[in-house]
């Protein structure tokens, strides 16, 4: 029997589940800033979201007093993870639940497979849920010879089209109206030949689909959005409703959780309830929030069990400035106000976790070596940062991961030599007279450096540095 500690750092075991890319995000974002229809999917869904979200939160005179109240729960959680995941535990096991512990993904897959075949389906429908996304649960599923049904309908959509999520919230946001139709009609068992691409024509068709589902089949799998310590009740917050069906219907419920996301008490809770569907979905609340506190009798799922992911988040626990990612409540903010994000899509990422969190969270869970060019997704704008509901500084944590990424010799010689220049003042004085030179020689550099001026101008150099400026005009006084 394995157990796991917090605080014994190790990553996410390679080539399971979703958090690594095939190339690197420049060489994927090239491709993806091709496809003109995508970047209008993503400006159109992108820019609703964000107007949405604005006027709602706009409504709460207190919004940034929520923000403060809810980074402080999460730090505070954070430094108490053991104590409240242990707290967790006893009351979810107390409520008639049972409680696994999952090193990584392939110990997650292997529990979850073992907990299905233990129950003699061979078919599973499944809440949406980003840490089944991220340890590849489908595909062992599908390997062990049972049948993964994905019911939210975004999630749906990606899996009728052998597809991969590209946004947090939206998965299929990178999908119009009548591509999503065109999956239906060829993939959808008995879907009607004549169908539009209405949403409620489209939506209707996925109904019907899932009906069939919900009422036959015995076991469930979910995530959660919040595990409160003191009471072990689990939360999973939603829109269609599918997910209340999932959860209450079957007679076995699987919740596979990282262990971020727990928070100490009820009342906490009441804190993420009033941010996440502001920050999200630009609603005042979640039409359907779902919570259920281990097995009740006769009434619901009557085997509950919660596996408890690490999967590379004690490696980044054990950062002080990194841990910030794990304050991440999967809103989706920061991907809707950012402009890399808005023009590349998702998949260019390469992880489940796409936008500013994804390029910041994924590489310290798989180590930054393997997913070291994530941290220069960004234009350090900032706007993630004003948008976070729990204001994770992902400014601050895309430097600090750029200075942990591996570089490149000719960066590390040329640095050296920049320091090198600015530490003897007769060098640093004929630099920049030959800086000055730039006026002359244009606004591009010649290779080795003309990558840098491939969609960049050099800043024109002063007529006069500030030396020259200085023993002109004060060398006197």
């Amino acid at each position: 029997m394995t157990r796991t500690f917090l605080g014994m750092p190790a990553t996410a075991p390679p080539d399971v589940g979703h958090l690594r890319g095939d190339e690197p995000f420049p060489a994927a974002a090239r491709r993806a800033l091709a496809d003109a229809q995508l970047r209008r999917n993503l400006r159109h869904a992108t820019t609703t979201i964000r107007a949405k979200s604005g006027a709602v939160i706009g409504e709460v005179p207190d919004w940034q007093e929520l923000r403060a109240a809810g980074s402080a729960i999460k730090a505070d959680t954070m430094a108490r993870l053991p104590e409240l995941l242990e707290q967790l535990e006893a009351a979810v096991t107390a409520a008639g639940g049972t409680v696994h512990w999952a090193a990584d993904a392939v110990e997650a897959n292997q529990i979850v497979t073992d907990l299905v075949r233990a129950t003699g389906a061979d078919r599973v429908m499944k809440v949406k849920s980003m840490a089944t996304q991220e340890i590849g649960l489908n595909e062992a599923l599908e390997a062990a010879g049972i049948e993964p049904v994905e019911t939210d309908l975004a999630e749906l959509i990606v899996q009728l089209g052998r597809d991969r999520p590209s946004h947090i919230l939206v998965p299929a946001i990178h999908r119009n109206r009548a591509e999503i139709r065109e999956v239906f009609l060829r993939e959808m068992p008995g879907v009607d030949p004549a169908l539009t691409d209405e949403p409620a024509a489209l939506a209707a068709a996925a109904r019907q689909h899932l009906r069939r589902t919900f009422l036959s089949t015995r076991v469930a799998l979910s995530g959660a959005n919040f595990a409160v310590a003191e009471t072990g009740t689990l939360a999973v917050v939603e829109s269609e409703g599918n997910g209340r069906m999932c959860l209450t219907l079957p007679e076995t419920l699987i919740t596979v959780m990282g262990v971020e996301k727990v928070i100490p008490t009820w009342d906490d809770l009441g804190v993420f309830l009033q941010l996440l569907p502001r920050a999200s979905t630009g609603e005042r609340m979640n039409p359907y929030t779902s919570m259920w506190t281990g097995v009740t009798p006769g009434d619901g799922p009557q085997q509950v069990h919660l596996v408890l992911l690490d999967n590379g988040r004690s490696a980044v626990l054990a950062d002080a400035v990194g841990r910030q990612a794990l304050h991440c409540i999967r809103c989706s903010a920061c991907l809707n106000v950012c402009p890399v994000y808005e023009r590349t899509g998702g998949h260019a990422y390469g992880s489940v976790y796409p936008g500013p969190i994804g390029a910041v969270l994924s590489p310290q869970l798989t180590g930054v070596e393997e997913n070291a060019s994530l941290p220069y997704a960004s234009s350090l704008c900032g706007a993630c940062y004003d948008a976070c509901p729990v204001k994770i500084n992902i400014p601050e944590l895309l430097v600090h991961l750029r200075s942990r990424a591996p570089h490149p010799r000719s960066e590390a010689v040329a640095m050296a030599a920049a320091a090198y220049t600015m530490d003897h003042p007769r060098l640093y004085a004929a630099a920049q007279r030959a800086a000055g030179l730039g006026r002359v020689a244009g606004r591009t550099l010649p290779p080795p450096l003309s990558g840098w001026t491939a969609s960049r101008d050099v800043p024109a150099a002063p007529p006069q540095t500030f030396r020259q400026w200085w023993s002109e005009n004060r060398s006197e006084s």
